[in-house]
């Protein structure tokens, strides 16, 4: 009965240690998980924070693509009636082209035709004026 009661508490002593022993092992392995816990928890933290960071700049970069784009429209609207400007001047400069050159040819013509009627009484003084002389020496002649 001692030895039984004896081999009893070794086992109980056995058990005991293999208890403590696990519950070590145990405490250990809840610690090392609560440390892993916590490490999982600030990368979540942080890549949480990565993550709105990069939602904030992408909804700024949406702000700043659509603020291009609407000044881009505007820029091509802008350009668009420049465009039809440019083209009612051209329209424009060359009705006045025409006009220009009609009024040179028209100026041309009147020149012409002054230079004609010019050399006309031009000739006409001259055979007026040899009239004239004529008769200024036959009136000598008969004084």
């Amino acid at each position: 009965v001692a030895m039984e009661t004896v081999s009893l508490e070794h086992q109980i002593q056995s058990v005991q240690r293999h208890i403590a022993f696990l519950k070590k092992e145990q405490m250990e392995l809840l610690h090392d998980l609560h440390l892993e816990i916590l490490r999982l928890q600030k990368h979540c933290s942080e890549l949480t924070h990565d993550l709105e960071i990069k939602e904030l700049e992408a909804r700024q970069q949406d702000v700043l693509d659509r603020e291009l784009e609407e000044k881009c429209r505007v820029m091509e609207a802008q350009l668009q009636e420049k465009e039809k400007d440019n083209l009612e001047l051209r329209k424009e400069l060359q009705h006045k082209e025409t006009l220009v050159a009609a009024l040179r040819s028209s100026l041309r013509n009147k020149e012409r035709r002054f230079l004609e009627e010019l050399k006309r009484r031009s000739h006409r003084v001259t055979i007026l004026d040899t009239e004239l002389q004529k008769q200024t020496e036959a009136a000598a002649y008969l004084s």
